[in-house]
């Protein structure tokens, strides 16, 4: 079973983040989703794969009433990210799906009709959850050509999707980045590779530099904190990308 951790909380504004699933199938990669609740309404973020359902229904529930989910937020079309959507469905057919636009059309082979899809443009929008309002970042090409991030000012949380992911190794349990230079050898590979253009890449770090974050939130992998945030950013910055080797 997944477990999970509050990485914020102010009043009944809070954060979980549903992470580490010892349980899992060794073929299947590790992932975090992430809750984030607001005068009893949540939004589930990246909700996860078909085969992890249960595990992060279970966790979920652990936290908060699994009723009070309105939408999803989907960073990308991914199978790990949004295909146990007909699952979450089932259990609330009027929950709403916040995806990009490029893959509305796409994702209901996972589930859904065209009432659960709310699609979002190029320039991002705003996601409103129990009144509180979360910012969908552009950042597209990384890795997905329709990809969004999401960004909650009011906790300085930053929903990063596969940007700042790791591969970690097994004995690696730890929420948060322990030890930056040791970890990010962990996400060089990863990044080469699935990250599709270098000037996406720049301007995205351009962007999200501005933003006042005291928590990154990876997909993938720990958690960056503090000074791991600018660290990383400045790591990315540097690298070149959309390659199979350096």
């Amino acid at each position: 079973m997944k477990t999970t951790q509050t990485i914020f909380q102010d009043g009944d504004h809070k954060w979980v983040a549903i992470v580490r699933d010892p349980g899992r199938q060794d073929y299947l990669i590790d992932t975090n989703e992430y809750l984030v609740t607001h005068s009893g309404q949540g939004l589930l973020v990246d909700p996860g794969g078909l085969e992890i359902f249960p595990a992060v229904f279970s966790a979920v529930a652990t936290e908060f009433d699994p009723s009070a989910i309105a939408a999803v937020f989907a960073s990308h079309q991914d199978p790990d990210v949004i295909s146990s959507l007909a699952l979450w469905l089932e259990f609330n057919p009027q929950m709403r799906c916040y995806i990009s636009w490029l893959w509305a059309s796409f994702i209901p082979h996972f589930g859904g009709n065209a009432s659960t899809f709310s699609a979002i443009p190029d320039e991002g929008a705003a996601i409103s959850v129990g009144g509180l309002s979360l910012q969908a970042v552009p950042a597209h090409y990384l890795h997905s050509s329709g990809n969004f991030h999401l960004y909650d000012r009011t906790a300085k949380v930053f929903f990063s999707g596969d940007v700042g992911a790791a591969l970690l190794p097994s004995e690696q349990q730890d929420l948060f980045v322990k030890d930056f230079s040791a970890h990010i050898r962990h996400a060089e590979g990863f990044h080469r590779r699935w990250m599709g253009s270098n000037e996406a890449k720049r301007q995205w770090c351009e962007r999200i530099s501005q933003l006042d974050i005291d928590i990154l939130c990876p997909q993938h992998g720990a958690l960056y904190q503090g000074k791991d945030v600018q660290r990383f950013i400045d790591w990315f910055d540097t690298l070149h990308v959309g390659v199979l080797r350096g």
